[in-house]
């Protein structure tokens, strides 16, 4: 997607007022991506700081594109790659952080780390960094601004083949993040909860999984970026849902609620054993539903077991159940977890599975809505609150169903007893 089908007219008018239902601006994205790229355009050398960043792709696996990615500027970048950050930005701001990022790649073998590569060794010096590093890329033709969209990762700005890559400045590798890059006997997923322990962001771990940095020796090999961002996401919320499940239940029902750029998030937190629903609501016009009029619902879920299959619904269940999870763990509780998401038509671009993560952080920071132990509180507020109603959500949902089934089987008993 690189265009946008814009009224003039409306935009003359709106100057950013929003008045075309969207949730961002996509003029003014451009434009402040347009104007950081003034400094390369027609360029085929680069001279900025990398947040830092890189992309390793898929297509062609496995010999993949993988590159750094800078932007035509020097300093503190690392906002242009930090999802952590973003929750409190303006989304036209975070689009011109990601499109004036520029990706200098060439393809190499996924297993390029266990066989050395001078080109990799550089990436490690770049990635491994917990500060930007000023690089300077020399492409083989000038970047094509393209903009690339990705329901998994982050947008992407313009790439080009890379023909030489020089790292400038000395980057700074925290000692947690070395140890595990020089540990060669370390298995890649006790890693990625070692680093996540020591409090490394998971964005970061997500790209140091992503350039072959961790695991032994023998495995290490290149994992395509949207590939990473799952994996990362999956294996810590499974490694707090093991510690979760050694907790006692919540005594109540608590409901979390947060609306964000045309997305309505609702969480409920049910007494009993651990269990996970991840449920989405795409309107027509919104980023996945093409339908002029049908409202498009889908609904993953696990039990106290987990999983066993990938879910349909995508990595937004894995961005889902690990900001629920750090939640659980957080308050040393377990619960019986039911999430939803309604995503309106002026929410229509695909920015990565980090907005699910982090609008889930930060709604889970806040007090919930309601504390009750009547599961009718909770449908009438789901019924008020939601576009779709409680109705259409719970025969969406297998847990509430479930609940609900369950509740009237032991008044049932009850009932009966006296």
């Amino acid at each position: 997607m690189s265009t946008f089908r814009i009224d003039p007219r409306l935009c003359a008018v709106c100057r950013g007022r929003g008045w075309c239902g969207l949730s961002y601006c996509p003029l003014l994205a451009k434009r402040i991506a347009s104007y950081k790229l003034k400094r390369v355009s027609g360029s085929r050398e680069l001279f900025g700081s990398s947040p830092p960043s890189v992309f390793v792709g898929r297509y062609g696996y496995p010999v993949v594109n993988i590159g750094p990615s800078a932007p035509p500027v020097t300093g503190d970048t690392s906002i242009y790659d930090l999802p952590e950050k973003w929750i409190d930005l303006k989304l036209e701001d975070i689009l011109g952080y990601r499109w004036s990022l520029i990706t200098g790649s060439r393809r190499i073998d996924v297993d390029a780390p266990r066989r050395g590569d001078s080109f990799l060794d550089k990436i490690y010096e770049v990635v491994l960094s917990i500060k930007p590093v000023d690089v300077e890329l020399v492409l083989e033709k000038p970047p094509r601004p393209v903009i690339s969209f990705s329901e998994y990762e982050p947008p992407q700005g313009p790439r080009a083949p890379l023909e030489k890559v020089r790292v400038v400045s000395n980057p700074r590798i925290p000692k947690p993040i070395d140890s595990v890059y020089n540990d060669f006997d370390l298995k890649a997923g006790d890693a990625i909860i070692l680093l996540y322990r020591e409090g490394i962001p998971v964005s970061m771990i997500q790209k140091i999984l992503s350039i072959g940095a961790v695991g032994h020796y023998r495995y290490r090999r290149l994992v395509p970026t949207r590939w990473s961002i799952t994996a990362v996401d999956s294996v810590i919320s499974e490694y707090l849902i093991d510690k979760i499940k050694d907790y006692r239940e919540i005594d109540n029902i608590m409901v979390f609620l947060r609306r964000f750029y045309d997305n309505l998030f609702i969480v409920v937190f049910y007494p009993g054993k651990w269990s996970y629903e991840w449920m989405e609501a795409w309107w027509p016009g919104s980023t996945w539903n093409p339908s002029p009029s049908e409202v498009v619902v889908e609904a993953d879920h696990e039990e106290y077991g987990g999983r066993t299959t990938y879910p349909e619904i995508g990595g937004c269940y894995y961005a889902s159940r690990l900001a629920v999870a750090e939640y659980l763990y957080r308050i040393k509780r377990q619960a019986t977890v039911i999430a939803l998401r309604e995503i309106y038509p002026g929410f229509n671009l695909p920015i990565g599975v980090w907005f699910v993560r982090e609008n889930l952080r930060a709604l889970l920071k806040s007090k919930p809505i309601l504390v009750t132990s009547d599961l009718r509180e909770v449908l009438e507020l789901i019924d008020r609150e939601t576009k779709l109603g409680a109705k259409k959500w719970v025969g969406k949902s297998y847990l509430l169903r479930k609940i609900l089934y369950y509740k009237s089987i032991l008044e049932y008993i009850g009932a009966g007893e006296k």
